[in-house]
Formats: structure tokens, sequence, C-alpha cells
């Protein structure tokens, strides 16, 4: 394996780094060369679910990483909790040796470790210049005290109000500089929310489904932000369904489910794992999920299969999985004898719910049927 190149100014081009990512062997848990950061049995439980149940998990410093599952696997509850927007009920977890375990969302952003929602948490009442500045940090307007005295203050908001059309020039949003954020499009929101979170000169960007709801035409803009991330140094961790996109742009994929990790190592190896792909598939299938033709292949295999149903939503149809590709969306329905066990199904778009630190809508009517048995 080569070494990462150099540029002619002396710093590292981490676009060329092929060193291993892994210390040994590709596996749930494994140990990484370089780290940014460690977690430690973590667990969140929602009433009877276990939402997020992880024995051991490292992420490598500046790398792109996946982190791909069915839904209900608690990607997004994970993410919650490594960025201090929920509490687990155990485990500790360390960003560039520094314990955040019951550190404020707050205080974890200013120490370099910052995210973006599967729904935007754009201000659409404040303009786009103005939802950039509220995502830099040191701020001294910000105390009462200070803000009657302009040459406090001054200084810095001029600064941050530079960087801030700089990076809206890079995300190629600087036209729409003045316009209230409740005007721009759902991908333009979420190249805002990118952009923002860049204020604060992150060491580690954590995207929640970055693709979801972009219009096909910014989707090569976002993978392009989304890699020159990495370019500059930094580290990403990514939410994502599209197995097309996780093979282009990731350097190293983890797969949750059950709230479990149940496979983690390079994209090209972890499509074709069985495991992953009876985790998305709830039977046994030999399909590489990430192959050009992969998913039409997992198409015709599940219609020829008597136990499967592909396209349709007969009576005895109990759960659904969409399998996304480029161009189309495929439907995998499963039978009565693949029902999930309660809470599987716990669907991980309720971010805003557990952002608000509430648990997410369907656990909490999970927890009062659990404690209406218990009355039982």
């Amino acid at each position: 394996m080569s070494e990462a190149q150099t540029t002619s100014g002396g710093t590292v081009d981490y676009m060329t780094d092929s060193r291993p990512i892994a210390e040994g062997p590709a596996a749930p848990g494994c140990r990484k060369r370089d780290p940014i950061v460690v977690a430690d049995n973590v667990s969140r439980r929602f009433g009877g679910i276990n939402a997020v149940d992880v024995e051991h998990l490292e992420i490598p410093r500046h790398k792109i990483t996946a982190l791909i599952g069915p839904n209900g696997a608690g990607k997004t509850t994970l993410f919650n909790l490594l960025t201090g927007f929920d509490t687990p009920q155990s485990g500790k977890w360390q960003f560039e040796g520094r314990d955040l375990a019951g550190m404020a969302s707050y205080k974890v952003a200013r120490l370099g470790m910052v995210r973006t929602f599967q729904l935007t948490k754009v201000m659409g009442k404040l303009t786009v210049i103005e939802n950039m500045r509220l995502g830099a940090s040191e701020q001294p307007g910000e105390k009462l005290r200070n803000a009657l005295f302009r040459g406090i203050w001054g200084s810095r908001e001029k600064d941050i109000t530079g960087k801030a059309e700089e990076l809206l020039a890079k995300f190629k949003l600087d036209t729409k500089r003045d316009d209230y954020a409740a005007s721009l499009s759902g991908g333009q929101r979420k190249l805002l929310e990118m952009a923002r979170a860049l204020m604060v000169n992150p060491k580690l960007v954590m995207l929640d489904e970055p693709m979801a709801g972009v219009n096909p035409a910014l989707t090569q803009s976002l993978l392009d932000h989304i890699k020159n991330l990495k370019a500059e140094g930094m580290t990403v961790l990514f939410v994502e369904h599209d197995m097309h996109m996780v093979r282009h742009i990731a350097d190293w994929v983890v797969v949750m489910a059950e709230g479990k990790v149940v496979a983690e190592g390079p994209p090209a190896d972890v499509m074709k794992d069985q495991a992953v792909i009876d985790a998305y598939l709830g039977a046994h299938h030999d399909v590489d999920l990430g192959a050009a033709g992969g998913l039409k292949e997992l198409e015709e295999e599940l219609a020829a299969d008597e136990e499967s149903v592909v396209g349709t939503a007969d009576a005895g149809i109990i759960s659904e999985e969409s399998v996304l590709s480029e161009a189309e969306t495929i439907t995998v329905s499963h039978p009565a004898k693949h029902r999930a066990a309660p809470g599987e199904g716990l669907d991980e778009a309720e971010a805003p719910d557990e952002a608000a630190g509430r648990a997410p809508h369907g656990a909490t009517e999970a927890t009062e049927d659990a404690g209406k048995e218990e009355q039982k």
C-alpha cells in the first residue's frame, strides 16, 4: 500500500491515502489505524425496544464512512447519542480522545463534531446569510452587555459574514444570499445546512441522509461537496440508503440492524456480505446490492420466490422495505412469516422528535403498550 501523498505546499492529500483503514481483518467492531471516534457499549432503549446496542465502534479519521442499514436499524438514534441530542442508558464514547458522554449538543459542536438532519433545520423566516451567521461560534455580541458596544463585536461580526459569504459562493448559494430560507428548494436547504455546519471549522461532519428528497439535478453537486470535505482534511460519517452512492464515495461502510453493528468493511466487500443482504431483506438471497445489475437481479429473484411478494400490497403483507437505486425504487414486501418483532420497525425519520429530547413517534406508544402488559 502506498502512503498518502503530499501537495507542493506540504499538506497531505487525503484523497490519495491508500493505507489500510483497519488494523486487522474487517469485522464488526474492528480496530482502526487512526480512529477519530471510539464508542463502547452504547445502548438506548425505548420501553422494551433496543433501538441501539453497539458493543464497539470506531470511525476512521480523514475518511468517508457510510452508516447503512434497514429502516429502524438505529442509525439516526446513534447519531443523536453521539452528538448529545439524546441520552443513552449506558455507554461511553470519545471524540479525539475526549469523553463526550453527557455533554450538551452545542458543546459537542464547539469541539468540531457537527451534524445535519434528515429533515433540514433551516430557519425559514431568516435570510440565507442570517442562517449562516447562526452557525458561527465565538460571537461576543450574544452577551447582552457586549451587544451595547459595537466595538466589542463589530470586528468579529465582519469576519463571520465574510466566511459565510465565502461558503455560500462555494456551495453556489451566493445568489440566494438575501432570500428567505423558506424559499429554497429541498436540495438547496440541504446545501445550506451543510454549508452552515462548516462555519465552526469542524473536524467531523455527520450527515443524516444527505440525498433524501434531493432533486437529481443537485445530487452530483452534493456528492462533490461531500468528497471535498474529505479533500480538505475533514472526516465524514453519513447515513444513506442509496447503495450506488455509498459504493461511489465511501471509503468504509458500517452496517447496523436491530440496533447492532452487523458488518464493517470496504464498500465492495460489504455489499456482498450475506449478513448485510439478510439484514435488508429478512431472508437469504445471494445478491450483490452494490453491483450495477444487483437490484434488477434481486427483483427477478424475489419475483420467483413464493415466500416474497415484490411491488404488491396483498392482505397478507405486513411489512415493506425500500431498496433504492439511482433511477428507480423497488418495494420489497415480506409475508407474515417474516414479521418484525415489536420495535424493529422504529422509523428513523423521526429525528426532529429525538433532537428535541423526546422519544420518537411510535416509541411512546410502544412504551405505553409495554406498561399495559406489565399491569396485566
